[in-house]
């Protein structure tokens, strides 16, 4: 899976410098960052593509645009609750440019497969990266001595917003962890 990162409402953008630092910092690990129709048009042509995100970022407005016949519906963000509604309710394909595009349905959070902490260093690659120099193999870059991630934040070689990121899933998975232990005490045997 090769991910792309799409900028649609580059009308809205206020702050060009945070643009180019995000570009900067996903194009570092192997993404790719577009920010208009035709790069986006020449990354999809003759591929197989999902578009996912979250509930109301414009997935169905952005496949209007490439494929202008579809006249899908859209809807607008809801000013009280501050995030679109559900507009795609189920998977749909369709055809571009010798490829297909998958539209999914919006989610209003994200769960992943990662089920076990030292498995969420490959979910962020400049980690997983870094953290072949920690002196233990289950460093989980919190705690441990010797962790090669930490200073590799402070030092920028690694974004802070990422790592924060990658901490806040590993919180995720360890309650949901403690959660599974205290289930499972429950059941009777």
């Amino acid at each position: 899976i090769h991910p792309i990162v799409y900028i649609s409402i580059m009308d809205l953008l206020e702050d060009r410098g945070e643009l180019d630092f995000y570009q900067q910092t996903y194009g570092d690990i192997g993404y790719d960052f577009v920010t208009s129709k035709e790069e986006l048009l020449s990354l999809l042509t003759g591929k197989v593509t999902v578009f996912m995100g979250q509930t109301g970022v414009g997935r169905s407005t952005l496949l209007n645009k490439l494929v202008p016949d579809l006249n899908l519906e859209t809807g607008e963000i809801s000013d009280s609750l501050g995030r679109g509604r559900h507009t795609t309710r189920a998977v749909s394909f369709y055809n571009l440019n010798g490829g297909k595009i998958a539209d999914t349905p919006g989610f209003s959070s994200l769960d992943y497969e990662v089920s076990r902490a030292e498995d969420l260093n490959q979910a962020f690659p400049e980690i997983a990266t870094v953290s072949r120099d920690c002196k233990f193999r289950t460093c989980t870059h919190t705690h441990e001595p010797s962790c090669a991630v930490k200073p590799a934040v402070e030092e920028g070689v690694i974004a802070t917003f990422r790592f924060d990121n990658y901490l806040q899933f590993l919180s995720e998975i360890e309650n949901r962890r403690e959660t599974y232990k205290k289930v499972s005490k429950k059941i009777p045997k």
